[in-house]
């Protein structure tokens, strides 16, 4: 059954949440639903949602949305679109009010980040009693879910995130792979240890930098470059001052000839495909997308032992450290660092793990399935 579907995020920032309806849009259209959007007018969302075939409602500012609701309504209407799906909650507001006085309408919430605080009170009752199913994106969100949003179990659905992996096959020849190192600045024989994501005092990097210097106090003769991946400014969901920390940190520690800051890298695939070992030390991840992307590609992940990466990662596929502790981090970096063969053997089980438990395809049957329901 097909469906006819608009996805709502009126966000002017840029991160996973925001890239989600973009990402999922093409699958969805391929298995047969009918998809529109409304973004804000000029944000990086309405442009994700264009460069994906959508060419998406916008509205001037979230104040101005409730002020457009007879043209959305108008809109919704004349298209036929029988299901909502909001992916931040003060979008909600907006997707209530249109249920309210469209009846027949679904609506339905993703809860990308993690909710941090109970939401039961009469205004969260009113908007989250007409939330068809919310859908947490792990087992851990889940149950800060239950514990926080005014809804009954059965319709808060755990729904893993889920990635294409064939982007993420390596496909660089020997040399092409040699060259994107250089560019990297990785020194040709060492161990290239990296962390991809926005640079945002919660996603961990500092704890990383410790580790590193950890590790080449305790192992001098170790030859290994650490590779901080992600956007080095706001407009790239980076968090400046913490950016300038970070460079501050590198140079008072001895480091900067062992760190690149690569800046945001559009061909993350590829920058996997230069790095021999992936960390992902961030505290409270609501899921991890980052995680499975470099199990796609075939990476040992050293994972923090917090949120929702213990459900990604395992002893076949990784490696666990608390989130906190720079000798932790330090100790897993060298297991896999001083062995190769260990190295090949996790990056092939985690890549099958994608294969079996976290694709695209079947995150979005899923969530059609729900739609449907």
């Amino acid at each position: 059954m097909s469906h006819k579907v608009m996805h709502i995020c009126l966000s002017h920032g840029w991160g996973g949440l925001e890239m989600y309806p973009a990402r999922i849009i093409p699958e969805l259209t391929r298995q047969g639903d009918e998809v529109h959007g409304l973004a804000l007018a000029g944000s990086r969302v309405a442009a994700s949602l264009i460069d994906v075939g959508v060419t998406p409602v916008t509205v001037a500012s979230k104040a101005r949305a409730l002020l457009a609701v007879p043209r959305l309504l108008g809109y919704l209407r004349t298209q036929r679109i029988g299901v909502l799906h909001c992916h931040k909650s003060s979008d909600l507001r907006l997707g209530a009010l249109l249920v309210t006085l469209m009846p027949g309408l679904r609506l339905f919430f993703t809860d990308h980040m993690g909710v941090t605080r109970p939401k039961k009170d009469f205004y969260h009752r009113w908007v989250y009693g007409r939330v068809t199913t919310l859908f947490s994106i792990s087992d851990a969100t889940r149950q800060r879910n239950l514990a926080a949003f005014p809804l009954p179990a059965e319709r808060i659905q755990r729904l893993y995130l889920g990635i294409d992996p064939a982007p993420y096959a390596s496909c660089l020849t020997t040399p092409a792979r040699q060259a994107l190192r250089d560019i990297l600045h990785i020194p040709s024989g060492a161990v290239a240890i990296g962390l991809p994501g926005r640079l945002t005092a919660g996603k961990g990097q500092t704890v990383w930098i410790e580790a590193l210097k950890s590790l080449h106090t305790h192992l001098p003769n170790l030859a290994w470059h650490g590779v901080l991946i992600g956007g080095l400014h706001a407009d790239e969901g980076s968090d400046e001052a913490y950016v300038a920390q970070l460079h501050k940190r590198v140079s008072a520690l001895g480091l900067d000839a062992r760190i690149t800051f690569t800046g945001f890298r559009g061909d993350l695939p590829r920058v996997f495909e230069a790095l021999d070992i992936v960390c992902v030390p961030s505290r409270n991840e609501a899921f991890g997308l980052t995680v499975i992307e470099a199990m796609a590609a075939a990476k040992p992940v050293i994972g923090a032992a917090s949120g929702a990466i213990p459900e990604l990662i395992d002893a076949e596929t990784g490696r666990l450290a608390p989130p906190g502790d720079a000798d932790a981090w330090a100790t897993a970096m060298a297991e896999l660092a001083a062995d190769a063969a260990l190295r090949e053997r996790l990056g092939a089980a985690a890549r099958k793990r994608v294969q079996q438990h976290f694709t695209l395809t079947a995150h979005v049957e899923a969530l059609r399935r729900a739609y449907q329901a």
